[in-house]
């Protein structure tokens, strides 16, 4: 991996690593929620489990892998507080609207959080469940590329993105080093593999 890029990686991680954690008094969070259930199997069982809600939706979400049009791969850094590192990096992603399709979402997501647009977009393959024991939402992978920048970033008010261009091979050098550590952006870069290598 080219030193310029880890040391590009390292400045943004730096800056989204958490330094103070202050635990805050129980506060009904308007965003998530966790609901309580019983449920009877076919077998006359019944069994009680407990499942997140997103934003009263079930969260589903797109990660997209984009490659831009000079055949770099697009990488994001954010926090990620909950995290050992507290600072993640993958892909960029989000939740799909229920009017959006797919594709429509992963347009989205790409403009709103690095500015680029694909030239091509291509589901990779089927959804997943991120956590079948407590959670619904199934996520899709979508591979873009020819991706151009049109546009600043569109972030949320605490939402903090920087992304970054690396080669293909440096990326996955990311991956094979343990530095791409979500699963989400482990899956959606196993899947884009083959494709990427034919391109």
């Amino acid at each position: 991996m080219r030193k310029e890029h880890l040391k590009e990686i390292q400045k943004y991680m730096e800056e989204f690593k958490t330094v103070k954690v202050t635990p805050l008094r129980f506060r009904r969070s308007k965003f998530l929620k966790v609901k309580s259930a019983k449920y009877r199997l076919n077998n006359g069982k019944e069994i009680i489990r407990e499942k997140i809600v997103k934003n009263n939706k079930d969260g589903s979400a797109v990660i997209i892998v984009p490659v831009t049009k000079e055949n770099q791969m697009i990488i994001a850094v954010e926090p990620r507080v909950n995290t050992k590192e507290t600072v993640g990096i993958g892909f960029p992603a989000g939740y799909i609207e229920k009017h959006e399709s797919v594709i429509e979402a992963a347009k989205r997501e790409l403009q709103e959080e690095t500015g680029y647009e694909a030239e091509e977009l291509t589901e990779l393959g089927h959804g997943f469940y991120q956590d079948e024991g407590c959670y619904s939402a199934y996520n899709r992978i979508v591979l873009a590329t020819g991706c151009v920048k049109v546009s600043q970033q569109m972030l949320d008010k605490d939402e903090f993105i920087h992304y970054s261009l690396c080669s293909i091979a440096d990326a996955y050098e990311m991956l094979d080093n343990g530095i791409i550590k979500g699963g989400n952006s482990q899956l959606a870069m196993l899947r884009a593999k083959e494709l990427l290598k034919r391109k």
